[in-house]
């Protein structure tokens, strides 16, 4: 059992059950704080652990409502630092704001960078997330980024269910890297869909390269947001002859409209991880599978406090 009183577990209100059993794998116990609100809604955090020299870690992922979990991880941040803590590490299971990564018309924020900025302000000396939108948005801090994939873990769930006739799709052709890995590992063919964004929530997809008629599919993604563009690409390649589809998504947002759209697509299973706590209504989809992400973070958090290699560590899960 790893156990060192030197480090410090505290955790946000976006996802207090991953930070539970992060810090259960690493046999220690999360640290007390009190988070509250003035009745103007402006946050409060107290420590209730002594983290003078100590290497701290908080666990937050900016999720919805996002502003509200952003700012109460800045305000983490900013207590911390002011309470001596040595290191700070802000873990973020999943990084809100990571879409808005580049100015792709006139007039627009590049609010990824924005947020980037805050967290190094506010304190932070490193930050671990997982499965960033966009790989290159690790430069856009100013500290060191440790930046893990949940591929391991959903990879390993698919390859115990023993697929046969399997077509790994990558339902956009900016997730074709990604689809080809999950094929390599799960021993699948390839298949694209090619898809044309019409609006935020709106995807028009058009033809598939690649064979999926008769074949069982696994299609998987950074995440699932409004799930326009997989609910899309099952359709599709439902019509086109596949038989059993399978979604994963590292991260599910599930915003809009997106739990009436899976209820209604041809998908059999739907396999996210803990990244965001799952909310009682995306509990409703009887063909939801969760899988944690807490030995994962532990392990890397475990590595971080021992100045010990990150990267090495999937090596324990190829």
């Amino acid at each position: 059992m790893f156990l060192d009183e030197n480090m410090k577990i505290f955790s946000g209100k976006s996802n207090p059950s991953l930070a539970i059993s992060i810090c259960k794998y690493l046999g220690i116990p999360l640290g007390g704080a009190k988070v509250e609100e003035f009745p103007d809604t402006e946050k409060i955090i107290k420590l209730e652990d002594d983290v003078r020299g100590r290497d701290c870690f908080v666990v937050q992922s900016t999720s919805q409502p996002v502003d509200t979990n952003l700012m109460e991880l800045l305000i983490f941040i900013d207590c911390l630092r002011r309470a001596s803590a040595k290191r700070i590490t802000a873990v973020m299971p999943y990084f809100g704001y990571a879409r808005q990564d580049r100015k792709d018309e006139g007039r627009v924020p590049v609010t990824a960078k924005l947020v980037a900025n805050l967290i190094t302000v506010a304190g932070a000396d490193r930050v671990l997330a997982i499965d960033l939108h966009a790989q290159q948005l690790q430069g856009f801090f100013d500290i060191p980024v440790d930046h893990l994939t949940a591929e391991p873990v959903l990879g390993k769930y698919f390859l115990s269910k023993k697929i046969d006739k399997l077509t790994v799709v990558s339902p956009d052709v900016g997730n074709m890297k990604t689809a080809a890995r999950y094929a390599a590992r799960l021993g699948g063919e390839l298949a694209i869909v090619h898809k044309k964004r019409i609006s935020g929530d709106k995807v028009e997809h058009g033809e598939v390269i690649g064979n999926v008629k008769g074949r069982n599919i696994v299609m998987c993604d950074d995440m699932i947001s409004t799930a326009g563009t997989v609910c899309g690409a099952a359709q599709l390649v439902k019509d086109m002859g596949a038989e059993k589809i399978y979604v994963g998504a590292s991260h599910g947002v599930f915003s809009g409209a997106a739990i009436e759209k899976l209820r209604q697509a041809p998908i059999d299973e739907i396999v996210v991880t803990d990244t965001i706590a799952i909310t009682s209504k995306v509990k409703e989809l009887a063909n939801l599978k969760v899988l944690s992400v807490a030995e994962l973070l532990g392990e890397a958090i475990k590595r971080i406090h021992r100045n010990e290699s990150v990267s090495s560590m999937f090596k324990m899960y190829s």
